[in-house]
């Protein structure tokens, strides 16, 4: 089975995370998750993320940084998160996509229902950024 390559973007300030809503008619439709997408072609991760974040909620990323790599199997499809986090960007994140989206502090985000594979995203960004 192919592994999908997503690039996945913690778009932090200060102890807030943006997060968006998933449309319901896409795979683990209806969760909520950190913006990204699929690694296009040739494109290195950082590139990826950059794109995604720009067509999703508009954003054009300054500085991102590796958090974490995630492989999950969903039994249906494997995917491998390259998780960034994105602490400087240009622009205020919207939905450029249709998509409900907020910013949550760190600590509430376990209140929200995101994708199995988040799960583990969570748990590090509690640890290494929540005060």
């Amino acid at each position: 089975m192919k592994i999908v390559e997503v690039a996945v973007g913690v778009i932090k300030r200060g102890q807030d995370i943006y997060i968006s809503k998933r449309a319901d008619t896409l795979h683990q439709g209806g969760l909520w998750e950190f913006p990204g997408g699929k690694r296009e072609g040739s494109e290195s991760i950082d590139q990826a993320l950059s794109r995604e974040l720009l067509e999703e909620v508009g954003i054009v990323v300054e500085h991102q940084q590796a958090l974490l790599v995630i492989e999950h199997d969903y039994g249906d499809g494997k995917v491998r998160l390259d998780v960034r986090v994105v602490d400087k960007f240009a622009h205020e994140p919207s939905p450029q996509e249709g998509q409900q989206a907020r910013w949550v502090h760190i600590t509430d985000l376990a209140h929200y229902d995101f994708p199995a594979a988040n799960k583990v995203i969570i748990d590090r960004l509690l640890k290494d950024f929540a005060n």
